[in-house]
């Protein structure tokens, strides 16, 4: 059994997709339909930079969706793979639940890239710059660095973002909340804390005027079941009710990356081998949190043939 994943912001490079859109077609009218949408040359500014435009967040949500969304459309058209016969479940990294949702035919991609683009600005904007901070918790577990950041909270916000996999947790809030958290870490047993060099304060109650947006955002957007079910983060299960999605999604903004859980739950359904698009990023996460299973990155076509030939 095998699950196709998608990467979350910080997998994006001056560079990414140029490869691939100059040796396949299919690639090339996938970055096409989503500058279209956008009514943005967003290609160009992945393939040519610059770094500082790519980085922020409205920019780096579509263009790291459309990177993995083109990864996939080569595979199945120049690989002759459809992804209902060869995955079991899809899921993403925060953002990557949009990808995800997209590969599984829940969403289109013109409607997807547009989501993004509204996600990106309306988390950016939720919080003024330097107001915001989040940091990674290396060497302890999801529910010690939890303490942490609640202990360190001192009626601000500080909670925790993302549990990528074990002994790494990433954790989000008030700026000086999560100073405190960093250097309480040190004291309880963490190998290293580090304030991450991110725009705002994902993934906590911070949010929650981009999850208002997004609410409204989702209620308009044509959501569909998607093929085979989506690991959705906030509930680390699967789902396939495009209601259920929606309700998700929203809850997502604000809500914790359950990752490492969603990875346990997949390996424990049967998944054997988790196939990354776009990046390579979680594939290591997916080896920590699941050494038994196979974990693969498509990123070139080169990557893709040899995929192909293995199915």
């Amino acid at each position: 059994m095998r699950a196709f994943i998608f990467p979350g912001q910080g997998s994006q490079s001056v560079g990414m997709g140029q490869a691939l859109a100059s040796a396949s077609a299919a690639a090339r009218e996938t970055f096409q339909e989503v500058d279209e949408a956008l009514g943005q040359n967003l290609f160009r500014l992945m393939a040519e930079g610059p770094a500082d435009a790519l980085m922020l967040t409205e920019n780096a949500q579509p263009a790291i969706m459309a990177n993995a969304i083109a990864t996939l459309r080569v595979l199945e058209r120049e690989g002759g793979v459809k992804l209902v016969d060869a995955a079991a479940y899809v899921a993403g990294h925060s953002l990557g639940e949009y990808s995800a949702l997209c590969a599984a035919g829940a969403l289109g991609l013109a409607e997807t890239a547009r989501l993004l683009r509204t996600r990106g600005a309306a988390m950016q904007a939720a919080v003024p710059v330097g107001q915001g901070a989040m940091a990674a918790l290396l060497g302890l577990d999801f529910e010690a660095a939890r303490q942490i950041a609640a202990d360190a909270a001192e009626h601000e916000v500080c909670e925790a973002a993302n549990d990528n996999a074990p002994g790494q947790v990433v954790i989000s809030g008030a700026k000086a909340a999560v100073e405190r958290a960093v250097e309480l870490a040190k004291v309880r047993g963490g190998k290293r804390a580090m304030l991450l060099p991110v725009s705002a304060p994902f993934h906590c109650a911070l949010m929650e005027p981009a999850a208002r947006v997004m609410d409204q955002a989702l209620a308009r957007a044509d959501l569909r079941a998607p093929l085979v079910p989506v690991f959705a983060n906030v509930t680390a299960a699967p789902v396939a009710d495009p209601a259920a999605i929606r309700t998700l999604l929203v809850d997502q903004v604000t809500g914790t990356v359950r990752w490492r859980e969603s990875v346990a739950a997949m390996a424990e359904a049967g998944v054997a081998e988790f196939v990354e698009f776009g990046g390579k990023v979680l594939g290591p996460m997916v080896k920590r949190i699941a050494p038994e299973a196979g974990a693969i990155s498509l990123v070139t076509m080169a990557d893709i043939e040899a995929f192909a030939k293995t199915l």
